[in-house]
């Protein structure tokens, strides 16, 4: 029987293949999507190798987890399994809750027994929970997947001047005129679990979107409601910044200072250190001092020549010579 197969081979110009190592050979030149043709193709003729291709693509988490986002205040875990169990068994699933409030963080986990379940999830991402728009992808992906492109800023709309009697259903059906949803709510209070007045729709094309914002009838629940780009709505309604140098700042207070109920410390100030470096500046940075004045000459004692007095009529000195006040003096004789 061997030697018979063994001729057959060689009358059709097939060599046989013994060992592992050879098919290595053969299929390590091939490209991945020859490859995955090939696994394809046996796996449909051959129910064992099919199972082979299922188990080993199902032995990695990574590709059986969802993350999932968007989803209301008041929804379980419960309630987050049983309308994702539609595609398949689950392995695991959970909201995921705050710790410091107990309340839900809006998203939660999915994970799936089989590949095959989440690749079926995934065909269809947005689904209607607790009358909101939640939106999965692969868990690895994060929010960089499929439904975070980088067209987010020309398909998500923001929705004001919402009626408090409008609900997620509501804003879902009026929108969806314009195209297929990917994501959508109203935005609840988490406290009270009531309205905010606004909310916000996110189309899968860019093309529905603009056509929501040039739709000239814009009223839902009895009001005129406000549509545009929901990039342009942000930071309108967080507080307004002043920029660094118009920030007001509290001055430190120098430790070296008296300060009320602290005893004067004769210390240098915060922030200083002594001694301190003065930078050098070149002497032609200073005006040269002014000359002092020539001093004046000096001058010798005046002398007077000697002056003569002369008696008057009736005998008296005379006066003094103007200058010399009482200063006794001598009349010369005659």
């Amino acid at each position: 029987m061997e030697d018979f197969k063994k001729r057959k081979l060689a009358e059709v110009g097939c060599v046989e293949i013994n060992s592992v190592e050879e098919l290595r050979s053969l299929l390590d030149p091939l490209a991945k999507p020859q490859l995955v043709d090939l696994l394809a193709k046996l796996g449909s003729q051959y129910p064992s190798i099919a199972e082979e291709i299922r188990s080993i693509a199902s032995a990695d988490p990574v590709h059986r987890k969802l993350f999932v986002r968007g989803l209301a205040w008041n929804t379980t875990s419960e309630t987050l399994c049983a309308a994702f169990q539609e595609h398949g068994e689950i392995e695991e699933g959970a909201v995921i809750y705050d710790k410091a409030t107990g309340k839900s963080r809006g998203y939660g986990f999915i994970t799936y027994k089989h590949m095959e379940s989440t690749q079926h999830a995934l065909k269809a991402p947005s689904k209607l929970i607790d009358g909101r728009m939640a939106v999965c992808n692969l868990a690895c992906e994060g929010l960089t997947g499929a439904s975070s492109t980088s067209d987010l800023s020309q398909r998500k709309l923001y929705i004001g001047s919402l009626s408090p009697d409008v609900t997620s259903e509501m804003l879902l059906k009026y929108f969806e005129r314009h195209g297929e949803i990917e994501e959508g709510s109203v935005a609840y209070d988490k406290d009270t679990n009531e309205s905010r007045g606004f909310g916000f729709v996110t189309y899968k094309t860019a093309e529905a979107a603009k056509k929501a914002i040039d739709d000239p009838q814009k009223i839902l629940g009895g009001r005129n409601i406000i549509v545009k780009f929901a990039d342009s709505h942000k930071g309108k309604t967080g507080q307004t910044q002043l920029p660094a140098a118009m920030v007001p700042m509290g001055l430190p207070v120098a430790s070296g200072y008296s300060q009320p109920g602290n005893p004067h410390v004769n210390t240098a100030p915060i922030g200083y250190n002594y001694p301190q470096t003065v930078a050098p500046y070149p002497s032609s940075s200073y005006l040269s001092p002014p000359n002092a004045p020539t001093p004046y000459p000096s001058q010798g004692p005046v002398s007077y020549a000697p002056v003569t007095g002369k008696k008057d009529q009736i005998g008296l000195p005379p006066t003094p010579p103007v200058g010399m006040g009482n200063y006794p003096y001598y009349i010369a004789k005659q």
